[in-house]
């Protein structure tokens, strides 16, 4: 008699408990803004690995989904972290969303194809799929004032693209080869994510952007569609969230590290600015 009450009592209580709650949980990830290696830019592999690992890991999810709001940035900081995403979604075997806010341009879309599916308001903006290289050319500047540059190199394409010498030719055709390569990579990997759902009846590969509504036809995205609606659809009405980001530090340091968020903050800007945003 006593064992049967203690059963039927410590049944009652693991309803109560928050361990044994069975309702589906998917992990929510942020992934929003510019794309840049070091701290001076939000999203790069190595401030983004501690909150993606512990999405896949913890509180087994039933999927994860990606909250996307990128302009783009570094080609290999894209990648990385859309690598890392790709890995552990198939050791885990967990399905991944995506859900686009204002953008996910360039390598902003890069992150949004490591989901299994595309979804976003019929304003946000998406592809952009190309590559940028972008700086000044100050040599008359100096001249005007009266500066003279003094650069020492051993080898002779050290000073490649100094902005404070004259444009040479050769130095821009060598870089262009670089771009292009990088631009191959980048319509590889977006063929390869997004297959036969493309349309082949437009380039998509021209840098263009479009509104989600036009990404639809064209296959960017596989839907007009927000993360909780979405989700409840696919997970059922009782879908649980856990929300994961970077960290943001408590105090920040003054000086040289300020003066660099401070750049970053208007690198970022200018990035988003390219899209209307």
């Amino acid at each position: 008699m006593f064992v049967q009450q203690w059963q039927s009592t410590s049944h009652a209580m693991s309803f109560r408990l928050p361990f044994f709650n069975k309702d589906p949980l998917v992990s929510v990830i942020r992934l929003s803004g510019a794309i840049g290696a070091g701290g001076r830019l939000p999203l790069n592999d190595e401030s983004m690995a501690p909150a993606i690992e512990r999405a896949f890991r913890k509180g087994k999810p039933k999927a994860v989904a990606l909250v996307l709001n990128s302009p783009g940035g570094s080609p290999v900081q894209s990648a990385l972290i859309a690598a890392r995403i790709r890995r552990l979604a198939d050791d885990k075997e967990l399905p991944v969303h995506a859900f686009v806010e204002d953008v996910a341009a360039s390598g902003g879309y890069w992150l949004a194809t490591a989901a299994d599916d595309i979804w976003a308001d019929e304003n946000s903006i998406v592809g952009s799929i190309g590559v940028i290289s972008a700086g000044f050319g100050a040599q008359v500047l100096l001249e005007r004032q009266g500066i003279e540059r003094r650069v020492y190199t051993a080898g002779k394409s050290k000073s490649t693209l100094d902005p404070f010498k004259p444009e040479k030719k050769e130095d821009v055709a060598r870089l262009k080869t670089i771009l292009e390569g990088m631009h191959a990579s980048f319509i590889a990997h977006v063929k390869a994510r997004r297959g036969d759902r493309l349309t082949t009846e437009t380039d998509l590969f021209t840098g263009e952007f479009w509104r989600a509504e036009q990404g639809l036809e064209l296959g960017l995205v596989d839907g007009i569609g927000h993360l909780v609606p979405k989700m409840k659809e696919l997970y059922g009405d009782k879908v649980r969230f856990a929300n994961y980001g970077r960290k943001k530090r408590l105090f920040q340091r003054v000086g040289a590290q300020l003066a660099d968020e401070a750049l970053g903050l208007v690198e970022e800007r200018a990035a988003y600015a390219r899209f209307g945003l």
